[in-house]
Formats: C-alpha cells, sequence, structure tokens
C-alpha cells in the first residue's frame, strides 16, 4: 500500500511517499514559500540526490500539484501514475475535544476541523487546504485526518482545565490541548519496542525538543499531561516562543507598549525564547557557536531552555509516580549531546543516570545513553511522524 503523507503549513507543504508493504520511503520533501516571491519544490528522490524545483506557487493546491507532479516525473519520480497512490494521511494540528483518535475524511470530518479554526487559526485552514486540493486533484483517493492533539485526549480534566471561570471552558473550549501528539504517541511505543518492554504498563516522559518543544507524562500508553496547552506557546522556552511566563507580563506589556493581540501574539510567538533572549538565533548550532566564543546572553538562553525541561522532568516525573523511561526526541533532543546531559545531570537522585561516552558519541540514531546502573532507562528515539500518519492511514482503511 502506498500512502502519501502531507504536512500543510500556512506557507509550506512537506510530503513523503511510502510504500507500507516494504516499508520503503519512496520520495519526498516540501514546497516552501507559497504565495511569495521565490517559491520552490525541494524533492528527495529515492536515491537521495536532492533536486529543486523553482515556480510560481501561489496556493496550496499548485503546490500539491507540483507534489504530485514531481512524484509522477520520468526523470525524478517515485510512481509510473498518481493510480498507485492508495490514500493519502494529513497531518492536522487542531480537533480540540472533537477526536481522540484519526479518522476518514468525509464532509462531517470536515466541518468539524473548520470548526476548530477559532482555536487554530494559523494551523488548521492550512491543513484544510491540503485536504481540499487533494479532493480536487485525487477525488477517488480516501484520504485521513491524523490530529496532533489527539494523543493527548486521554488527560484527566485536572490535567487540561485553567483555573478561570467554568463558563469560559464550556462556551469557548478554554483548555489545556497540548500538540506534538503524533511523535510522543510514535517514540513512546517505538521506545518500548527498542527495550523490548510492554507499552501498557510503563511509565515514561517523551521530550520532543527543538524549535518547538513539549515534554510529555505517558502512563501505560496514555497522555496524561504535556507541557503545551491551549496553543503550542504555553510549557517549555523554544526557538522563538517564551513558554511559561505570567500573565501579568503579557498585560503590563500591552498598556506599557500600547500593542493589541496581534502585536502581543507575535512577541511571544516569533520573537521571544532563545531567540529573544539571546538576541542571536533561534538554532541550537548558532548558540552552542556564540558560546564558544563567550556570548553570555546566548548561555543564558541556553541555561534557561535545558533548565525549563528538567523542571517539566521533575514535575513529570512527581506526577506519575516515578518514571521508566525518559525519551530524547525532535532536532536538538536527538542531536545535541551537550543538552541531553546538562538535562540529565543531577537527576540520579530519581534514577537517571547517562554514560557521558554513549551520549557524546549518539547523534541521529536509536540509543540507549543511561547507565548499566541507572534505574531509568534513558533513550534517544528519533521521531517519525509520517510513518505514524502512514501507519493510522493503513490501519483505518483495512478497518473499513
Amino acid at each position: 500500500m502506498k500512502i502519501l503523507v502531507l504536512n500543510c503549513g500556512s506557507s509550506s507543504v512537506k510530503y513523503k511517499l511510502l510504500d507500507m508493504d516494504t516499508n520503503e520511503e519512496l520520495g519526498g520533501g516540501g514546497v516552501e514559500k507559497i504565495g511569495m516571491k521565490g517559491s520552490f519544490l525541494k524533492h528527495i528522490r529515492r536515491d537521495g540526490q536532492k533536486v529543486i524545483l523553482k515556480g510560481e506557487i501561489l496556493e496550496h493546491q499548485i503546490a500539491v500539484e507540483y507534489i504530485l507532479g514531481v512524484l509522477t516525473s520520468s526523470k525524478h519520480g517515485a510512481i509510473e501514475s498518481l493510480e498507485e497512490i492508495n490514500a493519502v494521511g494529513h497531518r492536522v494540528v487542531h480537533g480540540g475535544e472533537k477526536f481522540n483518535s484519526s479518522v476518514l475524511i468525509n464532509d462531517e470530518v470536515i466541518q468539524k476541523i473548520e470548526e476548530c479554526i477559532d482555536i487554530a487559526p494559523l494551523h488548521n485552514p492550512p491543513n484544510l487546504a491540503g485536504i481540499h486540493a487533494i479532493s480536487e486533484l485525487l477525488p477517488l483517493v480516501p484520504q485521513i485526518a491524523v490530529f496532533d492533539t489527539a494523543f493527548h485526549q486521554t488527560m484527566p480534566d485536572y490535567a487540561y482545565m485553567y483555573g478561570i471561570p467554568y463558563s469560559l471552558y464550556k462556551k469557548y473550549g478554554i483548555r489545556r490541548y497540548g500538540f506534538h501528539g503524533t511523535s510522543h504517541r510514535y517514540v513512546s511505543k517505538r521506545v518500548c519496542e527498542f527495550l523490548g518492554i510492554e507499552y501498557q504498563n510503563t511509565k515514561m516522559i517523551t521530550a520532543h525538543i527543538g524549535n518547538g518543544a513539549s515534554l510529555c507524562a505517558i502512563e501505560n500508553g496514555k497522555s496524561v499531561d504535556t507541557s503545551m496547552g491551549f496553543t503550542p506557546v504555553e510549557g517549555l522556552m523554544m526557538g522563538t516562543r517564551s513558554g511559561d511566563v505570567d500573565l501579568g507580563v503579557v498585560t503590563f506589556l500591552m498598556e506599557k507598549e500600547m500593542i493589541g493581540y496581534h502585536a502581543v501574539s507575535t512577541l511571544f510567538n516569533k520573537h521571544s525564547g532563545v531567540l529573544g533572549v539571546s538576541g542571536i538565533s533561534s538554532d541550537m548550532r548558532e548558540i552552542e557557536s556564540a558560546i564558544a566564543e563567550g556570548n553570555e546572553r546566548a548561555k543564558l538562553a541556553l541555561d534557561m531552555y535545558e533548565y525549563r525541561i528538567k523542571k517539566y522532568i521533575g514535575s513529570y516525573t512527581a506526577a506519575l509516580g516515578g518514571i521508566d523511561v525518559l525519551v530524547f526526541t525532535g532536532g536538538v533532543g536527538e542531536n545535541q549531546t551537550l543538552t541531553r546531559q546538562k538535562v540529565c545531570d543531577g537527576l540520579t537522585f530519581m534514577g537517571i543516570e547517562i554514560d557521558t561516552e554513549i551520549n557524546a558519541n549518539s547523534r541521529g540514531k536509536e540509543v540507549e545513553i543511561s547507565t548499566k546502573s541507572s534505574k531509568v532507562k534513558v533513550v534517544v528515539i528519533p521521531t517519525d511522524e509520517e510513518f505514524m500518519i502512514a501507519s493510522d492511514t493503513m490501519e483505518i482503511l483495512q478497518n473499513l
């Protein structure tokens, strides 16, 4: 079964074509700068060769046309005909309380995704654009929606509710939803396979840390708490997002700087976090280079980033009543060895102890980095959200 996975952002479409019968990636890449000058498609062929195709890509349907075109091209393609695509799996960021699992897309599902636009105005519209594009270009191909929020629908009410009037929750659905659910679900399942332990009988914390970052507390295969909230800005300090901040700071700045909702939202989402504190970059590689040159603000930014992760690990260990496994994933979690070490330093009282030599030599691969005497297994698992989306898509189709 060949499944096309689409992840549509506001100005981009990432894609991957997977053969689920052979577990093979047939091709993938992304369209960037949709609706802007200099738009292009970057395609990675089956043999690993990268191809750049430039063009005037004004909207998402044109982007999807480019993707389908390159996948079937005689020079760079992976399939001879679009008829070989058995299904399309879509990443949909927000399903609200309406979806607790992946679903076959129909008119009712589309309507419910549209109803979530108010709480995900930057994400759900482009997700829907991708769905509509496939409906137009491949009308007979079934489509599946896989929601970032679905995995976290198992959180208890005392974990997802805010301390605001209950009427506002009932009226607007204001609560903690959490994100990165597809990644947390994939790595939590995969780590149990890797270690040979039971998924339904394990307490773990998964740390998806990168430019966007979140932690998830998972008990016996279910998310019981996660650091992102009503929006992805809550929780850990991130590349450009502030993470947890006193609400009083928001209202204070709105008054003092005389700025409104859109400006303050941009401030805390786009100009804060590691970028805002360091004044240099949101890229951890650039931050580490600046630290090596003696930049104190870069060091402060990284210290804050790592401290927040450690603090959340401690709080989630308390919430779980102890943990068996700690998983690192995401761009930073998979590759920044010093960050993993600093996060774990001082956590021996919780049973977390890593082998510094194994850790220092482990980037971008599945590996256990804890010592033999560590009571908690500490493991690096590269995330594969596309595979998770394709797996859900195949499972739903097989059960129709």
